[in-house]
């Protein structure tokens, strides 16, 4: 069973405060505090409770004590449902640790198919809630369909020869590979070692491109 001090580690690995692990949990913020601080003993079923929610969010419990944020995780996400659980889970990534995000190889056409214009439109406004994010997007030379608005994204242009039909999607220390067959699939990886090396790739590619130029829509 884990202990206090493992809860109070947890909480801070994820940036939580007693407000957030009583959100996904249903305990009080109050009793969440009274249990941190030796003031009360809580049930065995209360601590999985506590437990369960922490590991669902990718914290796992060592001996003596000991957490760490799970990492290498590999997860398949297909169909339109999955394309939407993909967005959730850049959302959810995001909201906990605002950062850039890098994005190559995009044909937004093939990602607002999937995706469905009230998803879309969902997904748009949430981002732009977030302080403290910001895209870059590199698309194909003469591409002018954006999607993402211009207060929390820029998009640049890339040379033809440089473009590839497999789009890549790199958030907080995850790497997303988006595959758009009969219907999408998206391989997320939790390697942080990863991410940063299709990052450093990113980079060198956004030295060749160019301003990108919207003639006609942002949604």
């Amino acid at each position: 069973m884990i202990t206090t001090a493992q809860i109070r580690g947890a909480r801070g690995v994820l940036n939580w405060s007693q407000g957030d692990l009583s959100e996904r949990t249903g305990i009080s913020a109050t009793s969440i505090g009274s249990i941190e601080n030796g003031l009360t003993q809580p049930r065995d079923s209360t601590l999985q409770l506590i437990q369960k929610a922490f590991e669902d969010s990718g914290i796992e419990f060592l001996p003596d004590e000991g957490i760490k944020k799970k990492s290498g995780e590999v997860r398949v996400c297909k169909g339109r449902s999955g394309f939407w659980q993909f967005y959730e889970d850049v959302y959810e990534t995001l909201s906990k640790n605002p950062g850039e995000v890098v994005v190559h190889n995009v044909d937004e056409r093939k990602f607002e198919k999937w995706l469905g214009t009230e998803n879309l439109e969902v997904h748009i406004e949430r981002m732009k809630s977030i302080s403290g994010i910001n895209y870059r997007i590199l698309l194909k030379e003469g591409d002018d369909y954006f999607l993402a608005t211009p207060d929390y994204s820029e998009y640049r242009w890339i040379p033809s020869s440089f473009f590839s039909s497999v789009p890549f999607y790199v958030y907080g220390q995850k790497l997303a590979i988006l595959l758009f067959d009969a219907e999408p699939t998206v391989i997320i990886l939790d390697y942080p070692s990863v991410a940063e090396a299709y990052r450093v790739q990113f980079e060198a590619f956004w030295k060749l491109s160019i301003p990108a130029k919207n003639k006609d829509k942002t949604a």
